[in-house]
């Protein structure tokens, strides 16, 4: 039988809120979302509607994830470190089931945004500009 628990717009600010403090000083991460954001409280705010709207289907966010991580220096492999750090996060703030449900989430839309950021091939199966293995 499985938890009868319903994820709530609380879980998901309590994962956003912890999940956020571990990107702040990632040695990797933090970097680059520390010369992005002004206003940390205002963030979580936004990102807490967002994963409201993905996962619990509020409609609370208004924005565009592509046009607001295109300026920055993002590469590939800045996504892999996000979401281990969400799934490590999830996995200790949110119940099995639910945790899996955000992570699943969080994989699709990772895919998308390295796809829509030009660190994808059409394939989506490698960094763009890396030679395909065996290729002459």
């Amino acid at each position: 039988m499985s938890d009868t628990t319903e994820l709530t717009e609380q879980d998901l600010a309590t994962l956003v809120d912890r999940f956020y403090e571990q990107v702040r000083v990632h040695s990797e991460l933090g970097p680059v979302f520390n010369a992005a954001i002004d206003d940390w409280p205002e963030h979580k705010r936004m990102l807490t509607a967002f994963w409201s709207s993905v996962a619990l289907g509020t409609k609370s966010y208004r924005g565009n994830p592509m046009a607001a991580h295109r300026p920055h220096p993002i590469r590939a492999e800045h996504f892999e470190q996000w979401l281990s750090l969400w799934q490590r996060t999830a996995n200790e703030v949110l119940a099995p089931e639910h945790a899996a449900q955000v992570m699943e989430y969080a994989t699709r839309i990772g895919h998308s945004l390295r796809y829509g950021l030009g660190l994808l091939d059409r394939e989506g199966s490698r960094p763009l500009g890396l030679p395909v293995a065996g290729a002459r």
